[in-house]
């Protein structure tokens, strides 16, 4: 069975191209993204991590956070019931969304707001160091 996945217009109307530019599957990229595989045990998530990416890029609040962390959840759940698989794989896959989910809410913050913030709004924070 196929599942149906939600995702904000502006990436059902997305080419291709635009999505690509803008997503990377599951994990943060670069060489951290072979860290967090875009599979729960043989399931390809990879499409809920790409909308995720998306609406952590085109959200401005805290609340549009909040939302793109739900829906992900919600569309690793889609797929895990949709997939033909025996109960056991199923909980494990529901377990592992569980721990994606409650990674990126808890510590997605800062990929999140990577380039939302105005340098005009920026300050130098010192270093704290242990003194001797």
């Amino acid at each position: 069975m196929k599942a149906t996945l939600f995702a904000p217009d502006n990436y059902v109307w997305a080419t291709p191209e635009i999505r690509a530019m803008v997503t990377n599957g599951c994990g943060p990229g670069g060489w951290k993204v072979d860290l967090i595989p875009d599979t729960m045990y043989g399931l390809d998530v990879s499409e809920a991590c790409n909308i995720h990416d998306w609406m952590y890029t085109t959200g401005a609040t805290l609340a549009d956070k909040d939302e793109a962390d739900r829906v992900f959840l919600n569309n690793c759940l889609r797929l895990i019931d949709a997939a033909d698989s025996f109960w056991f794989i199923k909980k494990l896959r529901r377990a592992r969304a569980k721990a994606y989910f409650e990674a990126v809410h808890i510590f997605g913050g800062p990929a999140f707001w990577a380039g939302k913030n105005d340098k005009k709004n920026l300050v130098q924070a010192g270093v704290a160091g242990i003194r001797g």
